[in-house]
């Protein structure tokens, strides 16, 4: 069965350079493109993904904020950041945020292939150039950022931070309503509403409330 690795930024030539410099050598590989936050939310719903290889600046995304909410919204899709960014505290902060990697797109490609074929075996990579940075920790195996919290007996799980935003989405505030009150940015209040609706399995925002109201959260 192919392993499905979506690469999401939002310079073309970037995701097909890497698709075509991936998949010559990976036959076992499919490919699925994204340009933004929301065509790799849209991914995401239709198909799913092995492994997101996701930029940082891409329309959308708000730093380690957003990767942890993707790590909570699919806790069994790897997560890996492809940027061209060596800043220290940027690494922290997303390796903080439970992504499986964090790649220098400017790396061989014999380096990147085996930072994927590492993050697709369970492991957690950083690219060595990186681990090198003063008082930078080499890379730990890390849980996935995910708290959960169980809406009473068998019932539907949410994070904690999902249940914020469900309550809020329940009073009626807008998406910037609740990026406001959460100090979130817009997109990461998309990723958790992506979660909460495909837990509840609701079409639209009033559905949601709905069936969240029965929920009693």
């Amino acid at each position: 069965m192919p392993l499905k690795i979506l690469i999401a930024d939002d310079h073309a030539l970037v995701r097909q350079g890497l698709r075509q410099l991936l998949g010559d050598n990976n036959p076992d590989y499919e490919f699925v493109e994204a340009d933004g936050l929301d065509a790799t939310l849209d991914a995401l719903a239709t198909g799913g993904a092995d492994l997101i290889l996701t930029d940082l600046n891409m329309p959308g995304m708000a730093g380690a904020e957003s990767l942890r909410a993707l790590r909570e919204a699919h806790p069994l899709t790897k997560v890996a950041v492809l940027t061209g960014s060596d800043d220290r505290a940027t690494i922290l902060q997303c390796l903080g945020a439970g992504v499986h990697g964090y790649i220098l797109k400017a790396s061989p490609v014999e380096e990147i292939q085996r930072a994927i074929a590492t993050i697709l075996a369970g492991g957690v990579y950083v690219a060595p150039s990186l681990t090198q940075l003063s008082a930078l920790p080499p890379a730990q195996p890390v849980e996935p950022a995910t708290t959960t919290t169980r809406s009473g007996g068998n019932g539907p799980r949410f994070t904690t931070r999902q249940i914020d935003v469900l309550r809020l989405l329940a009073e009626g505030h807008s998406n910037k309503e609740i990026a406001r009150t959460l100090d979130l940015g817009p997109g990461t209040v998309k990723i958790h509403l992506a979660a909460i609706f495909r837990t509840l399995h609701a079409h639209n925002r009033t559905e949601a409330v709905v069936l969240a109201a029965k929920l009693k959260l």
